[in-house]
């Protein structure tokens, strides 16, 4: 039996315990990443029963303030009155009336949900120890498990055979595949990677609130595929260019190779201007159109040229489109937001290749007393100079970080001026995804002779320098090839054809 003001006093010290709850699990010391991982699974299975019933708190405290106000004013008026003494013996009879109709009943607190979690904390048992399954080639949220999302990719129809740890490094350039070969097959493996990434960072990153990000996401992909700038879907499929296709002079070119150069969609539109099939790889492409140089168009293969297709519903392929972009925009994020457990994943793959059995097995009892170990320090970590934290969980020696040049930060304005820090992370950036994605922007083949170029100025100039180059270095049949007259002199193309059309030989 509660009066008003009981129950306003009950209501608001429950939510002030569950605070408490929360707060003192968060100032916890955590030394592993076994114990931050299951520290961040006790706190989100707090949040998940507390913003529950802080809210009902929030709720009822709120109606006994407004709703229940006059007798609140009335019971304060009774309790100080005149005959004050009265009252009180009247609630005390009707408090012990109350527990002789239910003896030996308790209060329990809200927070008495949480001692479970508290005690195995404290006191972790071998079942206590393991908040969430991970597999044993995860390594407890260290590594990430991309065999199965592998071999679903290698046995994609026209995929490159790769080995795993090349998977590792390119799994997330998507931008560079085909669009004719994003088929539903294509869909279905991209699904099978979001899903492991969501699932993998719901068990290594618990507080992360996916619901908000995937809205971060569909809002900035929103606007990049209306504006065209979606990384590998260019808005053509309303463009004349699409339809109509754009015309390429072939005699700048003397091979193939150097067609190649120009990328998918370039090629497509040239073919789609002669008539001609424009499917295939990059490399069929480049060879079906180069074997149209010097030729009219009678002269070809009529094999070479495309049927007339098929009414198809535009709008249905480009929702189709949308739906297999938006798989891929979220693919990006996670594999940001995962990006130290990626760089770790691979690193631990080639050191793997590398050893034997024996040193594996070795490595991983090493691994596993490391995490079940406890660290005793529990001072404050001291680091004014916001130095980066070595595999010891401390951070790193001033010497080791000027020595690895950790101090410097390079940027690269191709990559849409993104600043990298350290030579070593500046000059493995050259071969990812963002520097390859903003050279393919630029209509630019990410080759060594770019390397170390990151202003856009400096690129565009030196591959009109290359292309100058190669148009100098071209074989010039008029001065170069060789003909013989009927005395046996070697004369050029050129000289012979001028000898004969006077009647000279």
């Amino acid at each position: 039996m509660e009066t008003i003001l009981e129950q306003q006093r009950r209501y608001h010290e429950e939510k002030e315990r569950l605070m408490d709850a929360k707060t003192k699990e968060m100032l916890h010391k955590k030394s592993t990443l076994r114990e931050q991982i299951n520290s961040d699974h006790r706190t989100r299975a707090m949040l998940d029963v507390k913003m529950w019933n802080i809210l009902i708190i929030s709720v009822l405290v709120v109606d006994s303030w407004i709703l229940l106000d006059r007798m609140r004013r009335d019971e304060l008026a009774a309790i100080s009155g005149p005959n004050e003494f009265a009252e009180f013996y009247n609630r005390l009879k009707q408090i012990k009336e109350f527990h002789r109709k239910h003896p030996n009943e308790i209060s329990i607190p809200m927070s008495a949900e949480f001692e479970e979690l508290m005690k195995a904390r404290d006191n972790p048992s071998e079942e206590a120890q393991n908040m969430v399954e991970f597999t044993d080639e995860e390594g407890y949220g260290r590594y990430l498990d991309l065999h199965d999302c592998y071999l679903k990719y290698i046995n994609l129809k026209g995929a490159e055979k790769l080995e795993y740890i090349t998977y590792l490094s390119s799994f997330d350039q998507l931008f560079d595949i085909p669009k004719d070969r994003k088929n539903a097959e294509y869909k279905r493996y991209l699904e099978m990677v979001l899903e492991y990434l969501q699932d993998y960072t719901d068990r290594v990153k618990p507080l992360l609130d996916q619901n908000e990000l995937y809205g971060k996401v569909l809002t900035d992909f929103e606007k990049k595929w209306d504006n065209g700038t979606f990384p590998g879907w260019p808005k053509e499929t309303s463009s004349a260019l699409t339809h109509a296709g754009a015309h390429l002079d072939l005699s700048a070119f003397s091979s193939w190779e150097e067609l190649a150069s120009l990328g998918l969609d370039r090629l497509k539109s040239a073919l789609m201007a002669l008539g001609l099939k424009c499917g295939g790889t990059l490399e069929e492409r480049a060879q079906r159109l180069f074997s149209t140089k010097g030729k009219s168009l009678e002269s070809l293969d009529p094999s070479l040229f495309a049927k007339n297709p098929k009414a198809k519903g535009p709008k249905k392929d480009t929702e189709r489109n949308k739906e297999i972009a938006f798989l891929e925009a979220q693919v990006y994020e996670y594999v940001e937001i995962l990006g130290e457990q990626r760089q770790l994943t691979h690193e631990n793959v080639q050191r793997k290749q590398a050893r034997t059995g024996e040193e594996r097995e070795e490595e991983e009892e090493e691994q596993l007393s490391e995490s079940e170990s406890e660290d005793e320090d529990n001072e404050i970590i001291y680091n004014p100079k916001n130095l980066p934290l070595g595999w010891d969980g401390k951070p790193i020696p001033y010497w080791l970080y000027k020595l690895h040049g950790l101090n410097i930060n390079y940027n690269c304005e191709i990559c849409g001026n993104y600043t990298y820090r350290g030579p070593k992370a500046f000059q493995r950036h050259f071969a990812e995804w963002r520097h390859a994605h903003g050279m393919r922007c630029l209509g630019i083949p990410n080759t060594a002779h770019f390397a170390n170029v990151t202003q856009i100025e400096d690129a565009v100039s030196l591959w009109a320098k290359l292309k100058s180059q190669k148009a100098s270095e071209r074989w010039q049949p008029d001065t170069e090839e060789e003909y013989e007259d009927s005395s046996g002199n070697v004369v050029n193309k050129k000289t012979y054809e001028d000898l004969k059309r006077q009647g000279l030989l």
